[in-house]
C-alpha cells in the first residue's frame, strides 16, 4: 500500500514553519552582525577621540621629549584606561618602541600594527590582532610645536570585549526569535486546520484529479447544470446553462453571480433562490420553454447542505414540433373535409346532368369555377408557376370552414355551442396554413376549455368565432366566449400565460404557441375580458404568399 501523501494543509504548515525558522535565523544573524558592526564603529569612534585627546595633551608631548617617557606616562595611561574603560592605551616612540602597555613586560618592545599613516600625520583606525588579541584600535601622531612627529598613541578595545557586550543583545534576539516562531507556528496551525477542513484533507494531486474529472463531466453534460450556494449566488455553471440562462461563458476563475442579476422570469428565479426540491417544473422564458429539476447538495459525510444543484432542459423545439404536428393533423382533417365538399359539388353537377338540366349544371359548375378563380387570385401575390403543390398553401374560406366544422363537433361533445361565421372572409388568409390553424385552433380550444370547465354563462356554454377580411386587407379573427373571464389581463399578455395546469406534455402553453406563430407571420392579438366572458382579437397583416 502506497504511503498517503501529505495534504495541502500539512504541506502549507510545514513550509510556513520552515520559512519562519529560516527567516528568524537569517534575521537573527543579520541583527548580530549589525549590532557587532555598530559596537565596533562605536568603539573605533571612542578610541579615536581618546587617542587624539592623549596625543594633544601637553603633558604627553612634554614627556615624549624626555629621556625616560615610560616613567610618568605608564601610570598616566593605566589610570586613564581605568577611568575610560579602555582595554589598552599604548604610547610609543616613532620607531614602534612602546613607552606604555597594560602588560609591563611589553614596555620597550616594538608595537604590533600599522603606524605608517600616523607617521605621515594622519589619524586612522583598524582591527588588528596584537598582543592582547584582535582589537579595534585608533592610532594618531604626537607632534611638537614644529609639527614634528615625536611619538604615537594607540588606544582601543579588544574584539572579545565587544562580543561580551553583545551577549545581552543576543539574549533579546533569541527570545524575540522564539516568540516570532511560536506565534507564526500558531497562525500556521490555525490556517492549516482551515485548509484541511475546506479541502477535506486532500492533497494537491488528488484535488487536481478531482478537478479534472469534474471539469470533464461538467462540460460534457448536454443539459444545463447550475450550482447555487447558500447565499443565493451562481458559483458554477456549464456551457449549456450559460446558453439557456444568458449567463457569461464559464471561465477558469469567475466571480459568483447573484440570482438577482439573472435575466430569467421571476418564477424561475424564486425557485433557484428557495433551494426547494423540484421535479420537472416547466418555466417559460422570453425565448425558451425550460424544464427544471433541483436538489440539495451535501458535502461528503455532512448533513448540512452547501447549496443546491439544478439541471435545466430545453423543451422549446419539442413543444414547437408538437404544435406543428397538431396543426398538421388539423390541416389534414380540414383538407379531407374540403375534398368531401368538392365531391358533394360534383355530385350536384352529375345529378343535374342526369336530370337533363344541362344549362343549370353548366351554370352551377361555371359559378364554382369563377368563385374558385376569385379565391385563387384574390391574394396579392401571383399564383406560383410549375406544379400546383409548389409553395405554401393559402388558407381559403373553405379550409377555415372545415377546421371550424371539426372544432364544432369537438365542442358539441363537451356540451359547448360553437358558432362560426366565415362569410366576411372574401380572400384567402395571406399566411401559411399551419400557422393560421395554430392560432385559430388554440384560441378556439382555450375558449372551449374556459366555458366547459366553468359553465354558467347566459344561454349555456357558447363560443363565437368570426373571420373577416378588413377594408385595408387585414384578416381579423375574433374568438369570444361567455366564460368567467380572465382574472389578470396583464398576465394574459405574458408569454406562457394559461389557466390550464402545466405538465410534462406542455399543457397550458397554448397562448405561447399562438404568440410564437403570430410573431412569425406578422400579426397582433388583443384581449378584452370581463365577468361575462373574454374576447380575443387577432389581426393578420396582408403579405404576399402563393395561393
Amino acid at each position: 500500500m502506497a504511503p498517503r501523501r501529505w495534504s495541502i494543509a500539512r504541506r502549507l504548515f510545514a513550509l510556513q514553519l520552515l520559512f519562519v525558522v529560516v527567516g528568524v535565523a537569517v534575521g537573527g544573524a543579520w541583527s548580530w552582525a549589525s549590532a557587532r558592526a555598530d559596537l565596533q564603529a562605536d568603539a573605533a569612534e571612542k578610541s579615536t577621540a581618546l587617542a587624539v585627546s592623549i596625543a594633544r595633551n601637553p603633558f604627553v608631548v612634554e614627556q615624549a621629549a624626555t629621556a625616560d617617557p615610560s616613567a610618568r606616562l605608564e601610570p598616566y595611561a593605566l589610570d586613564l584606561m581605568r577611568r575610560t574603560h579602555t582595554d589598552f592605551i599604548t604610547i610609543m616612540a616613532p620607531d614602534r618602541t612602546r613607552w606604555t602597555h597594560p602588560d609591563r613586560a611589553e614596555i620597550g618592545r616594538p608595537f604590533r600594527g600599522t603606524i605608517a599613516p600616523a607617521l605621515d600625520g594622519q589619524t586612522f583606525t583598524e582591527t588588528f590582532a596584537g598582543t592582547l588579541g584582535p582589537s579595534v584600535r585608533a592610532v594618531t601622531p604626537i607632534t611638537d610645536q614644529d609639527g614634528k612627529v615625536v611619538g604615537l598613541v594607540a588606544a582601543g578595545v579588544t574584539v572579545a570585549n565587544i562580543s561580551t557586550a553583545l551577549v545581552p543583545r543576543l539574549g533579546s534576539v533569541v527570545v524575540l526569535a522564539m516568540a516570532v516562531v511560536a506565534v507564526s507556528a500558531m497562525f500556521s496551525w490555525l490556517l492549516s486546520r482551515y485548509l484541511g477542513r475546506v479541502t477535506a484533507g486532500r492533497g494537491p494531486e488528488e484535488l487536481a484529479r478531482v478537478f479534472a474529472s469534474y471539469e470533464g463531466v461538467l462540460h460534457s453534460v448536454h443539459e444545463g447544470l447550475v450550482v447555487i450556494d447558500r447565499s443565493g449566488a451562481v458559483v458554477l455553471h456549464n456551457d449549456r446553462a450559460a446558453e439557456l440562462l444568458h449567463l457569461p461563458p464559464p471561465a477558469e476563475r469567475q466571480e459568483p453571480i447573484p440570482l438577482a442579476a439573472l435575466d430569467v422570469p421571476d418564477g424561475l428565479r424564486t425557485l433557484l433562490a428557495s433551494g426547494d426540491r423540484a421535479v420537472d417544473e416547466t418555466h417559460v422564458t422570453a425565448d425558451r420553454v425550460l424544464v427544471v429539476n433541483q436538489e440539495l447538495a451535501f458535502p461528503r459525510g455532512s448533513a448540512k447542505p452547501i447549496g443546491t444543484v439544478a439541471t435545466i432542459r430545453d423543451q422549446t423545439e419539442l413543444l414547437h414540433l408538437s404544435g406543428e404536428l397538431a396543426a398538421t393533423r388539423t390541416l389534414t382533417g380540414a383538407l379531407r373535409s374540403q375534398t368531401h365538399e368538392f365531391a358533394n359539388r360534383l355530385h350536384t353537377v352529375v345529378a343535374l346532368l342526369e336530370l337533363g338540366r344541362v344549362d343549370e349544371a353548366i351554370r352551377f359548375a361555371s359559378d364554382e369555377i369563377d368563385r374558385h378563380q376569385v379565391d385563387r387570385h384574390g391574394v396579392e401575390a401571383p399564383a406560383p408557376q410549375g406544379h400546383p403543390d409548389d409553395g405554401p398553401l393559402a388558407v381559403t374560406p373553405e379550409v377555415l370552414a372545415a377546421v371550424l366544422h371539426a372544432k364544432r363537433a369537438q365542442a358539441h361533445e363537451r356540451g359547448v355551442v360553437l358558432v362560426a361565421d366565415t362569410d366576411g372572409l372574401h380572400a384567402p388568409v395571406a399566411a401559411p396554413a399551419s400557422d393560421v390553424i395554430t392560432v385559430l385552433g388554440n384560441l378556439v380550444d382555450n375558449a372551449v376549455d374556459a366555458v366547459a370547465e366553468h359553465p354558467g354563462g347566459p344561454g349555456g356554454p357558447r363560443v363565437d368565432v368570426t373571420v373577416t377580411t378588413q377594408d385595408d386587407g387585414r384578416t381579423r379573427m375574433v374568438v369570444a366566449d361567455n366564460g368567467p373571464g380572465i382574472a389578470d389581463v396583464a398576465a394574459a399578455a405574458e408569454r406562457g400565460w394559461s389557466t390550464k395546469p402545466s405538465g410534462p406534455e406542455g399543457r397550458g402553453l397554448g397562448l405561447d404557441l399562438v404568440r410564437s406563430a403570430l410573431a412569425d407571420i406578422g400579426g397582433t392579438m388583443t384581449v378584452d375580458t370581463g365577468p361575462t366572458g373574454s374576447t380575443f382579437v387577432v389581426d393578420l397583416e396582408p403579405r404576399q404568399v402563393p395561393a
